[in-house]
């Protein structure tokens, strides 16, 4: 699925990632904690192909292809969906035309036929229950006025419509209560099947208990230092990252 080698990145000239090296099978979850400031999210901004990040060395292939030569819509057409920290507003674009767009530039992409309004509709219906998503948000602007648990709600409902195979979540559980929080968690967990794949970018244990991921990493200054399974996540809840930097130096 996804191959990470020797990753290099710099924003605005600031050298950030430092030899990332990962590698997430189909099927598989891993999440990725750090402290604030160790490359998560420029990680994430990297795999999508923001424009502010560049990479200076090393490779990213998914499915065998060399992502760091195609442009941010043709990664999303070839199955890269990000979950944002802050998902933006689209003022005057609706969820629903936004969407219908989105997924029918990707059916293109694979030499398929645009869905049919009936048919499209019908979709929307069937993915919107997955995350107790209310009807009326579909004429609503893109998240405008959303609050910050139906923003969340809201990318993981494009997530059930646009059907991934490789997911990135940055932190997506942030300023979710409890309740939404299991909503949001059980409907990714609804999604994930032996051909989609996922990267969780979280802080927080709970997010463990719900996904149940095969692999947890923790980056800091720029490269994974530790690997293990949701017991090491379990650690850092308890014990912080001062632990692993001592073992480190």
């Amino acid at each position: 699925m996804l191959e990470i080698k020797d990753l290099h990145a710099e924003v605005e000239g600031k050298q950030i990632l430092k030899g990332v090296n990962l590698t997430i099978a189909d099927g598989q979850v891993h999440v990725l904690m750090g402290p604030n400031g160790s490359g998560k999210s420029t990680l994430s901004n990297v795999l999508v192909g923001n424009p502010k990040y560049k990479v200076t060395q090393g490779t990213i292939t998914m499915d065998g292809k060399d992502l760091l030569a195609m442009s941010p819509e043709q990664r999303a057409n070839e199955g890269i969906f990000m979950s944002f920290q802050n998902p933006i507003e689209i003022p005057g674009v609706s969820m629903t035309n936004f969407l219908r767009a989105a997924l029918n530039a990707k059916r293109k992409h694979q030499g398929l036929q645009p869905l049919t309004g009936t048919a499209f509709l019908a979709l929307l219906r069937e993915k919107r229950k997955l995350v107790g998503l209310d009807a009326h948000f579909m004429s609503r602007g893109v998240n405008e006025g959303f609050s910050g648990g139906e923003r969340k709600k809201g990318e993981i409902f494009q997530m059930a419509v646009l059907e991934p195979t490789f997911a990135i979540l940055d932190e997506t559980d942030s300023g979710l209560d409890v309740d939404a929080l299991r909503i949001v968690a059980e409907g990714f967990n609804m999604l994930r099947n032996d051909h989609t794949s996922a990267l969780v970018i979280t802080h927080y244990q709970r997010m463990l208990d719900y996904l149940k991921p095969d692999f947890v990493h923790v980056l800091m200054d720029g490269r994974i230092v530790r690997d293990g399974d949701a017991a090491l996540g379990y650690a850092i809840e308890e014990r912080g990252f001062d632990w692993i930097k001592e073992t480190e130096e």
